[in-house]
């Protein structure tokens, strides 16, 4: 085998976590250390000069996972030059996006939710909270249009994105970003 490029430890830890993270949507947990070194084109070894263990990597990994990666850019990319609706779907769209490939690794690595220390950190406590300011951002000055604070509406949003993602929760009838979006919008826009 042709020897890896030179990297910095951190650089190598990055890549194999990119590279773990895509091998583990495949195999799940029975992704072997020869699998990633194969993906990554290196020696088995050089796992292990990043890594104390496969563990340790697909910890790793699974924290990458959770990352926010590109959502806010795609947000952001969201036209606020369309009527509330159309950005509401564009949203959803994301979201959806986004739960699908979680939940579908979440499956593969026969996890029931994320690792808490994921989910209860400070760090995460702080995405979510952005996560509420980006949706409020989306709804804009549309929100004189709504029967409840703007802070519930996106809890709402959000709630039925997440259930209307995820196979189980919606029975293998999963909602499409614009059946969540009608159901949100006709039950708390303002009435006339």
């Amino acid at each position: 085998m042709a020897r890896a490029r030179p990297l910095s430890a951190e650089e190598r830890r990055c890549e194999l976590t990119d590279v773990t993270l895509r091998l583990l949507r495949v195999h799940g947990r029975s992704v072997t250390t020869r699998q990633i070194a194969e993906a990554a084109k290196v020696a088995e070894g050089t796992i292990f000069r990043v890594f104390d263990s496969k563990d340790e990597l697909v910890d790793a990994a699974i924290e990458r996972a959770f990352e926010p990666g590109d959502v806010v850019a795609r947000i952001e990319g969201i036209d606020r030059g369309q009527p509330l609706r159309g950005r509401l779907v564009d949203l959803v769209a994301i979201f959806q996006q986004r739960f699908r490939a979680t939940f579908e690794l979440m499956q593969k690595m026969e996890l029931v939710g994320p690792p808490h220390h994921l989910h209860d950190s400070d760090e995460a406590v702080a995405w979510r909270a952005r996560l509420d300011g980006l949706f409020a951002d989306v709804v804009g000055d549309d929100r004189d249009q709504l029967a409840v604070p703007v802070d519930h509406f996106v809890h709402v949003l959000r709630l039925l994105t997440f259930a209307g993602s995820h196979q189980k929760i919606a029975d293998g009838r999963l909602l499409t970003p614009d059946q969540i979006v009608d159901t949100v919008l006709l039950g708390l826009r303002k009435r006339d």
